[in-house]
C-alpha cells in the first residue's frame, strides 16, 4: 500500500497509461481522482475501479481549476498530480514534391496538440501547486515523451510540446522545491496503448525489431514508473526525466 491515505489526481485517466496507472494506485491505497474529455469512457474506468471522475478539458484553464477546486474540498489534500492527458495531430513540417510545396502541417494541428499536451499541464499544475504548497508537500509527474528528447519524423507539434514538458518539470522542480514537493517526467517509447495499436502491424513488428529487447513497452510498467515518482520511496528524486523506452534510441 504504497499510497495510502494519499489522494492522486490523473489527468486523461480514462482509457489507456492514465486507467492502467488509476488502476494500479487504487491498488495502493490512493484515493484516485480521474479527469477526461470522454466522458463514456471516464464513467465506466470510475465505475469498475471505484475511484471519482470529472469531465474535463485540461486546455480549459477555468475547467482545470473548478475540477481542482471540487477535489481539494471533497478530500482535503492533493497528494499527487499525474500529467498524463495528450493527443496527437501528426503531419509533415512541409512536403515538397518536384520543388512544389504540396502541404503542411496546419497551424490548427499545431495549436490543438500545443493546448493539450503544452498548456494543460500548465493548468494543471498551477491549479494543484497551491494546495500542494498549502500542506506542504507533493508529488508531481509529467508525461512526456522520448520523442522529445531525441525528436521524431513528422511530429512537430508533438515533439515541441513534450520537450516543453522537460524545461516546466526542471523549472517547477526548483521552484516548489523549498515546499517539499517534487516534480519528474516521464519519457516512455513505444508502449502497447490503444493509440499503438491502431498503426499497422508491420511498423509495429519494425518497433520490435529496433528495440535490444525485442519487445513494446506495456501500460502497466509505464504506471509502476509513475507509482515509484509518486510515491514515498521517490522522496529525493526531483528535476528528473526518466525514459522507459526499452533502450530503443539504443537500438536505432
Amino acid at each position: 500500500m504504497r499510497l495510502k491515505d494519499k489522494v492522486a489526481l490523473i489527468t486523461g485517466g480514462a482509457a489507456g497509461i492514465g486507467k492502467t496507472t488509476a488502476k494500479v494506485f487504487v491498488e495502493q491505497g490512493a484515493e484516485v481522482c480521474i479527469c477526461d474529455v470522454n466522458e463514456e469512457a471516464g464513467q465506466e474506468t470510475a465505475e469498475e475501479l471505484g475511484c471519482t471522475f470529472s469531465k474535463v478539458d485540461v486546455s480549459n484553464r477555468k475547467a482545470v481549476q473548478i475540477m481542482v477546486d471540487g477535489v481539494a474540498e471533497k478530500f482535503d489534500r492533493i497528494d499527487v498530480l499525474i500529467n498524463n492527458a495528450g493527443i496527437l495531430r501528426d503531419g509533415l513540417f512541409v512536403k515538397v514534391k518536384d520543388g512544389e510545396l504540396v502541404n503542411q502541417m496546419t497551424e490548427e494541428s499545431f495549436d490543438m496538440v500545443v493546448s493539450v499536451n503544452l498548456k494543460g499541464v500548465f493548468n494543471s499544475t498551477q491549479a494543484v501547486a497551491p494546495y500542494m504548497i498549502r500542506q506542504g508537500s507533493g508529488s508531481i509527474v509529467n508525461a512526456s515523451s522520448v520523442v522529445g528528447l531525441d525528436g521524431n519524423f513528422g511530429q512537430t507539434n508533438y515533439v515541441a510540446t513534450k520537450a516543453g514538458v522537460v524545461g516546466m518539470t526542471k523549472v517547477w522542480a526548483r521552484e516548489l522545491g523549498r515546499y517539499n514537493i517534487r516534480v519528474n517526467a516521464v519519457a516512455p517509447g513505444m508502449i502497447l496503448t490503444e493509440m499503438l495499436l491502431s498503426m499497422p502491424e508491420d511498423t509495429l513488428e519494425a518497433f520490435k525489431r529496433n528495440s535490444p529487447l525485442k519487445r513494446l513497452g506495456t501500460p502497466e510498467e509505464v504506471a509502476k514508473l509513475y507509482l515509484f515518482l509518486a510515491s514515498d520511496e521517490a522522496s529525493y528524486i526531483s528535476g528528473e526525466v526518466i525514459r522507459i523506452d526499452g533502450g530503443l534510441v539504443i537500438g536505432t
